[in-house]
C-alpha cells in the first residue's frame, strides 16, 4: 500500500528549514540583547534625588549615593524607605526596557523564561 503525503505537507522542507534559520536568527538576536543590557547602566533616583542607585542589567548594585541632609539618626526608617525605593525603581527600569527591547525582536510575542 501506497502511502499519501496530504499538500498541505508536501514540499513543507524548505518552509520547515526557513522557519529553522528564522528561530535560530531571533535566538542569536535575543542572546545579543541579553548580553548588551547585562553589560549597561541603569540609574534611578528617590527623594528627588536624596537616593540615587546606579545597577547594572544584571541587576547588580555599582553604586549607591546618599545626600549627608537625609542621613538622620532619630529617622532612619524613612533613609531605608528612599534606599528600598531607589533599588525598586532601578529594577523596574531595566526591566521595561528588558521588554520593550525584546518585543521589538519577538513582535510582540511573550516567550516564556526570556525575561
Amino acid at each position: 500500500m501506497r502511502s499519501r503525503v496530504p499538500k498541505q505537507f508536501q514540499g513543507g522542507g524548505q518552509d520547515m528549514n526557513s522557519m529553522i534559520h528564522q528561530a535560530r536568527k531571533m535566538q542569536d538576536q535575543i542572546t545579543a540583547l541579553q548580553e548588551d543590557i547585562e553589560q549597561r547602566s541603569f540609574e534611578a533616583q528617590a527623594g528627588g534625588g536624596a537616593v540615587s542607585v546606579v545597577m547594572t542589567g544584571k541587576k547588580t548594585i555599582q553604586s549607591l549615593t546618599i545626600k549627608p541632609e537625609v542621613v538622620n539618626p532619630e529617622d532612619i526608617d524613612m533613609l531605608q524607605d528612599l534606599i528600598i525605593s531607589a533599588v525598586n525603581e532601578t529594577i523596574n527600569k531595566i526591566e521595561e526596557t528588558t521588554e520593550t527591547e525584546m518585543s521589538k525582536i519577538t513582535g510582540g510575542v511573550a516567550l516564556p523564561g526570556l525575561f
